[in-house]
């Protein structure tokens, strides 16, 4: 069996594969949150193990201490894991989409990201906190969100249900259990160009989505260095060294609902976002969840469901899983599609009408309304009877 380079299954951190489906059916730990206040999917506050996610499971390498207690405990992954570890890496020769100038792009952001992950916990604390109302506070952080970037931030009080309950995807931290330490979570986002996102599945669609990496690293390392510098402790939670679900936080912090596909959705920006989050205890004003919410019009558009090349995004009502009611992707065929296509595909992204810049007075009546879904996706329709497709490439690339 070949042992993956350092770079093979480098393909970050997709949400909708972190809250996506388990075949054994083991990735949700339902556990009781001390936080009266329920931000998880359905009511119901469950943690996931980062163990049991497919960018952990790809990581084990055989022989090591970490490969063996997994598939010990999971020996229902084991082979079909085993398979993917013996193929070509996403971005090397043999992939659909491989590029031998371009698709090496990919790998060197990811590797410059990789090197960022040890700055998460930026310097040690200035010794003397500075003293400031928490309105003041709120107001530098999601100005400096801005300055760099970000466009959408929000602040929400932490809650165990959007933590990881054990770490998976570095052998050195594999199975530690995450312990929240801070009472807040600033959670950011970063705008993916939508004209090379509308390229999915092609590479250049893995080069908006990276660069959405590097952007939410920055954001989250110029935040948690200004914390620390006030004197106040705070954590950067980027790729590849995240201790909480991206989504989940976002939902909690009024960024917008988890769709059908199992990715944040904004009324502005649909689904062409990469998320962020710093963890602070710095005195702050939170935000309260959203009242987006994008189930009634999910129910009736399905368009990620008939645009997925993996077959990955479950059709239908959503059904009622360890206790909730929710959809549930399949992380293994969307995993594997991957690896087949050289990139990290994105179509749901691109084919989610929200993605597109649906007229904002229909937006609004919706979520005054949500009777009015039909009304938004004849609008997408009559202009993308599927999805928009963007079927030229920068020039820079050709």
């Amino acid at each position: 069996m070949r042992e993956p380079s350092p770079l093979k299954f480098q393909g970050g951190d997709c949400p909708h594969l972190e809250i996506g489906e388990d075949l054994g059916g083991e990735i949700f730990n339902i556990k009781a949150s001390p936080n009266p206040r329920t931000i998880s999917l359905g009511g119901v506050n469950m943690q996931i193990d980062e163990r049991t996610i497919m960018f952990s499971r790809i990581s084990r390498k055989p022989g090591t201490p970490a490969y063996d207690d997994y598939y010990r405990e999971h020996p229902e992954h084991k082979e079909f894991d085993d398979s993917l570890r013996a193929l070509p890496g996403m971005t090397e020769p043999g992939r659909t989409m491989y590029d031998p100038i371009n698709s090496p792009i990919v790998d060197a952001t990811f590797q410059f990201v990789a090197d960022l992950r040890p700055l998460v916990e930026g310097p040690a604390a200035a010794p003397q906190k500075a003293e400031a109302s928490p309105e003041t506070f709120t107001k530098r952080i999601k100005g400096l969100a801005a300055h760099y970037g970000a466009v959408l931030c929000g602040i929400t009080p932490m809650d165990p249900a959007y933590y990881y309950s054990h770490r998976g995807r570095m052998d050195t931290n594999y199975g530690e259990e995450v312990v929240p330490k801070h009472p807040f979570t600033i959670v950011f986002a970063v705008e993916m160009d939508s004209e090379l996102i509308n390229t999915a599945p092609r590479l250049t669609q893995s080069l908006a989505s990276t660069k959405g990496y590097v952007e939410g690293a920055v954001v989250g390392s110029i935040l948690t260095y200004y914390i620390k510098s006030l004197g106040y402790e705070a954590r950067n939670h980027m790729d590849g060294n995240y201790l909480a679900v991206m989504p989940l936080a976002a939902q909690a912090a009024g960024l917008g609902d988890i769709g059908r596909h199992g990715l944040l959705i904004n009324p502005i920006y649909g689904s062409r976002l990469r998320l962020g989050a710093v963890t602070t205890d710095l005195p702050l004003l939170t935000d309260a969840p959203s009242n987006f919410k994008v189930e009634p019009f999910c129910l009736i558009c399905e368009k990620c469901v008939r645009t997925c090349h993996a077959q990955a995004i479950p059709a239908g009502e959503p059904k009622e899983i360890h206790g909730v009611k929710r959809w549930q992707i399949n992380q293994e065929q969307c995993f594997a599609k991957w690896l087949t296509l050289g990139t990290d595909c994105g179509i749901c992204i691109a084919a989610c009408p929200f993605s597109s810049n649906l007229p904002t007075d229909l937006v609004q009546a919706y979520i005054d309304d949500p009777t009015q879904a039909e009304a938004l996706l004849r609008d997408h329709e009559s202009r993308y009877p599927i999805r928009p497709f963007q079927k030229d490439i920068p020039d820079w690339l050709k």
